[in-house]
């Protein structure tokens, strides 16, 4: 048995990530904040196609959250060999409109969260001397988008802590790497207007959103051992965005 936790898997990206391991044998630990129902349904999905997991609430910006989720992980299955760090949010403010609400909230959630994870996932992984963690960066981290500077700086601070825990964690059997995506096709692109859409792809060389199915299918890849020699790295999934 291989167990991977995947935060803010209730939905989008996370869901999608939760579901491709779970059809690799993984089972898998569906972490949420507030949407119950749909992490059930993940969950529930799951297990009709033959998986095994379980639910785990816990805001991954809080210490002691994350600390008793990690405790009832290992209570239950007894080791972590994989981390997917995607719980996030994105506020986009203009740096002059930007609150102090906004400033604390997504450092807390998409820097501080992803140390809290990863602190208790890797001592769960230092027994068996391996595992593999995936920090959900993206495409804002190399492309400047108006709005996004705190999410953009968020994301570049996870294309750096993603270097440095490769380093430390290397001489354990732990790997480390960063996945990027660029416009993927969820509720947030949905939610833009007909024209903002058109905009968006004009941008985009290969002249489409990537879909979550793109972004599970490399994570997928970097927990097998055919990444076994990469650590430290941030793949971009952008469709050529960044070019």
């Amino acid at each position: 048995m291989k167990v991977a936790v995947v935060t803010g898997a209730s939905r989008g990206i996370g869901r999608a990530c939760a579901e491709r391991l779970a059809d690799d044998g993984y089972t898998v630990v569906i972490n949420y904040s507030h949407s119950e129902e749909q992490a059930q349904t993940v969950l529930d999905g799951i297990c009709e196609r033959g998986g095994s997991g379980m639910l785990c609430r816990a805001d991954v910006s809080n210490p002691d959250e994350v600390k008793k989720m990690f405790r009832k992980i290992a209570a239950e299955y007894g080791q972590i060999d994989v981390l997917v760090n995607n719980a996030g949010i994105v506020k986009d403010e203009f740096l002059l409109m930007l609150s102090s609400e906004t400033l604390d909230r997504c450092l807390d959630v998409n820097i501080k969260g992803y140390f809290y994870c990863a602190q208790q996932a890797v001592l769960k992984m230092f027994r068996k001397k391996s595992g593999v963690i995936i920090n959900m960066s993206s495409v804002s981290s190399k492309t400047a988008i108006a709005g996004q500077s705190v999410y953009s700086a968020t994301k570049g601070a996870v294309n750096s802590m993603t270097q440095t825990m490769a380093k430390e964690l290397a001489p354990y059997g732990i790997r480390v790497n960063a996945v990027a995506p660029g416009f993927i096709e969820t509720e947030m692109i949905d939610a833009l207007p007909p024209e903002k859409r058109e905009e968006y792809l004009k941008a985009i060389p290969l002249g489409r959103f990537g879909n979550v199915e793109d972004i599970a299918s490399v994570v997928s890849m970097l927990c097998s051992d055919s990444c076994k020699y990469m650590t430290g790295q941030t793949l971009v999934l952008d469709g050529g965005l960044s070019l």
